[in-house]
């Protein structure tokens, strides 16, 4: 009779626990929903985390830091700096910033997303990695993702915006690098998408054709298991073909 007092016993707490664990991730659930629904309520949280970056990182002018509170600054609520996605399983995933000098000015191109207004705000482990790339598909159910990159110059202790040019994508952002079309020399932003649906990547690659303060000409590549584009020199002017 005792053996089976602790059994039922140990039963009892299993269903206990096991209901306290289901309450609590219902309610983190619950507490995540009504943040994305609440424009204010995020902004503030934002802020917070912000703030506790400040403490803990060794600053340098013009850092990620800075850029991500002159997004928070500049842009509506709803509006973050994007992240790459982790090389490795090990890897902490980057912030999709990079910084370029050129005669003397300091630049920076980074990788923004603005939730769309009047919907649920976007949350940003939404829109990398490869399952993510689905979200092309049914993106307002998570809010409406808008990606853009951006050119912002370091002037004095601020920034100053060059150019903002739209990412025609919602999902599966893989990483963005900053690379050199060898047939002209003329740079380029690759920015990489994984692509799901068939299996492989595409690239939205932004050249500077005419100068890195110029809004840049955009060619779309891609590369899967049986489909590819590449960039090509077909009228051998200064616009890349494929």
């Amino acid at each position: 009779m005792k053996k089976l007092f602790h059994i039922f016993l140990f039963l009892l707490i299993l269903i206990l626990t096991f209901s306290c664990s289901k309450e609590e991730e219902i309610s983190s659930t619950s507490s995540s929903h009504e943040v994305a629904l609440n424009p204010e309520k995020d902004s503030k949280i934002q802020r917070y985390n912000l703030e506790l970056r400040k403490e803990r990182s060794q600053r340098f002018p013009y850092d990620t830091i800075s850029v991500i509170e002159y997004i928070y600054d500049n842009y509506p609520q709803g509006t973050y700096l994007l992240e790459s996605d982790k090389s490795t399983f090990n890897s902490l995933p980057k912030p999709a910033v990079i910084y370029y000098d050129k005669d003397g000015r300091n630049y920076v191109f980074a990788f923004i997303v603005k939730s769309r207004s009047g919907e649920r705000l976007i949350e940003i482990k939404n829109l990398i990695g490869y399952n993510e790339s689905y979200i092309d598909q049914d993106s307002t159910k998570l809010g409406t993702p808008f990606l853009y990159l951006i050119l912002l110059e370091c002037k004095g202790n601020s920034f100053s915006l060059i150019w903002e040019s739209i990412i025609p994508s919602h999902g599966g952002f893989k990483n963005f690098s900053l690379e050199t079309w060898n047939t002209k020399g003329t740079l380029f932003i690759e920015n990489q998408f994984y692509y799901a649906q068939g299996i492989g990547i595409i690239k939205y690659n932004y050249f500077l054709v005419d100068g890195i303060r110029s809004k840049p000409h955009l060619l779309m590549t891609y590369e899967g298991l049986d489909f590819k584009r590449t960039i090509a020199n077909v009228n051998d002017d200064k616009f890349p073909d494929y």
